[in-house]
């Protein structure tokens, strides 16, 4: 499964998918995550999440996580305190 990009979303088919938008010129919000039941427990998730992480550092932003889940995960991982806003 590959993780394809398109504008501000990251996704794998239509089976998973994280997306953000730009709140300001070095801000952006993840504002949703999604996985279809039958691809969780797998990690892909997480793997979205450091999609967003990667390209937030790639463009020099920093990252408000409005979703719960990718807040969770920026929050305990600090690996990606970086980039958390």
């Amino acid at each position: 499964m590959e993780i394809q990009q398109s504008g501000n979303r990251f996704y794998i088919d239509d089976k998973a998918e994280i997306t953000f938008y730009t709140q300001d010129t070095d801000t952006i919000v993840i504002n949703h995550t999604f996985v279809d039941p039958s691809l969780r427990g797998q990690g892909i998730a997480k793997q979205l999440v450091d999609k967003v992480v990667d390209y937030a550092r790639e463009n020099n932003l920093v990252i408000v996580p409005a979703c719960s889940y990718a807040r969770v995960v920026m929050e305990r991982d600090a690996s990606t305190h970086d980039v958390l806003k």
